[in-house]
């Protein structure tokens, strides 16, 4: 019998992950594997750049999990430098750059997110920069080095808060320009307070409703300065931190079916809807929410590895579905760390459902114990049942992390009330006798009770 081949279109985190798990269940001489990367490097932490640009990680590869040789070891030939030019449905072929067409038994497209990119006037000046690849890491890492002094950072999500933190920890004056009315658009506004405020008085200047209408240069073509109604913000470096979308256009070309959020729409178990030979997984590919099954794109490096394993596993013929995600997630902005999952008031309400909100106030450790922080619990339930859909955590160190048992519970459907039963651990150095969450779920319960 003759060997099937796997091609995969993309090497980080999808793409490697299913690799590795079609490897793990089916032999070389049963399977070979080729995985085409555009790019240097493979298996590499996007989300670590933003913390080596700020010195806290001191060598770039730190950052890279695994090599080309490592896994030339299990027999996958990982190709970097390979660019895949386009994919030919019908032949079962992908052409690589020179044209070479390497047939497929199945293929994995893994070709992950691209930074959103307005149309703005001067936004591919030579000072502009992603936060994406490893190179515009070491780009901004140069120009800092260079003498950057002002930042302008556009966007305030994930990627806009931890690059003004470590702007600002590299000495650089910094404003942050948004067009929402608060930073951090994943949380409610109540919340996203908290956060502006926190910003606010470590000193990042933050612009808030006010969409970006011009990068302005110099006579050199350097930007010089980032231009809204309010006003001109004059700079040396502009960082884009507007969000990520899917990396589709293989995809659409080669005419895959895309789904409403404009990415790759694939089942549960990662295989494409129009295309079973195909599989897609990552960045690229649309997934849908665990409470309300509706379909979203969410680029997150944790669903990419598990949606890579589960095409992994089918291709290595063993049934595997993905679960959905809540969109857990969290980040940091100088001492304030920032969490949510699930649902947040605006897609409770999108999602029909009739919901009570609940903040409490309360400390991260003991408050007699050194280092004890404030910290804001936000649950929203569903009236009635009591029934967990979504949380927020804003606080100071020790607070995020809490944010993964809200998450467990709400993945298990748990109510407030059963939560507010739970065991959790208690000690000093680390919570109050009564944990933040577990307050916050017996205020909930308790006033849902009446």
């Amino acid at each position: 019998m003759s060997r099937e081949r796997l091609v995969v279109i993309g090497g980080d985190a999808a793409g490697l992950s299913a690799a590795a798990q079609a490897r793990r269940l089916r032999p070389p001489d049963d399977l070979a594997i080729v995985v085409l990367e555009q790019g240097p490097e493979i298996s590499y932490s996007a989300c670590g750049i933003p913390y080596w640009i700020g010195d806290l990680v001191a060598d770039r590869d730190m950052l890279l999990a695994r090599t080309p040789a490592d896994f030339a070891a299990t027999e996958v030939d990982v190709r970097i430098g390979t660019r895949a030019e386009g994919i030919d449905l019908t032949a079962g072929e992908v052409v690589a750059a020179g044209g070479e067409r390497i047939g497929y038994d199945s293929l994995v497209v893994a070709t992950g997110g691209k930074p959103m990119r307005p149309p703005v006037p001067g936004l591919d000046a030579d000072g502009v920069h992603g936060v994406h690849r490893l190179a515009d890491g070491a780009d901004i890492r140069a120009a800092i080095a260079a003498g950057a002094k002002r930042a302008v950072v556009l966007g305030g999500g994930y990627i806009g808060l931890e690059m003004a933190e470590v702007l600002q920890t590299r000495g650089l004056s910094v404003t942050v320009v948004l067009a929402d009315p608060l930073p951090m658009a994943q949380l409610d506004d109540d919340m996203g307070e908290r956060v502006c405020k926190a910003m606010c008085d470590m000193g990042i200047d933050v612009q808030t409703d006010q969409p970006v209408h011009e990068i302005e240069v110099d006579a050199d073509g350097a930007v010089r300065a980032v231009r809204t109604d309010a006003g001109s913000y004059e700079c040396d470096l502009v960082v884009l931190g507007l969000g990520m979308g899917p990396e589709v256009s293989l995809a659409r070309d080669a005419g895959l079916e895309l789904g409403v959020t404009g990415a790759i729409d694939v089942a549960h178990n990662q295989r494409s809807r129009s295309h079973p030979e195909v599989f897609a997984g990552g960045d690229c590919s649309q997934t849908f929410h665990r409470i309300t099954g509706e379909a979203i794109h969410v680029a997150l490096g944790t669903h990419a590895n598990k949606q890579g394993r589960v095409a992994g596993s089918v291709i290595g013929g063993q049934p595997a579905r993905f679960a959905g995600v809540l969109g857990t997630a969290m980040t940091k902005v100088g001492d304030l760390e920032v969490a949510r999952t699930g649902l947040c008031t605006t897609q409770a309400e999108d999602g029909g459902f009739d919901y009570r909100t609940e903040v409490i106030e309360s400390s991260t450790r003991a408050g007699y114990y050194p280092g004890a922080a404030p910290i804001a619990v936000k649950l929203i339930t569903e009236r009635g049942s009591g029934l967990l859909i979504g949380a927020q955590v804003v606080g100071g160190p020790g607070s995020g992390k809490r944010i993964d048992v809200l998450a467990t519970a709400i993945w298990a459907g748990m109510t407030a009330e059963a939560l507010a039963g739970s065991d959790l651990s208690y000690a000093p150095p680390f919570s109050p006798t009564y944990d933040p969450v577990v307050v916050a779920a017996r205020v909930a319960s308790r006033i849902e009770q009446g």
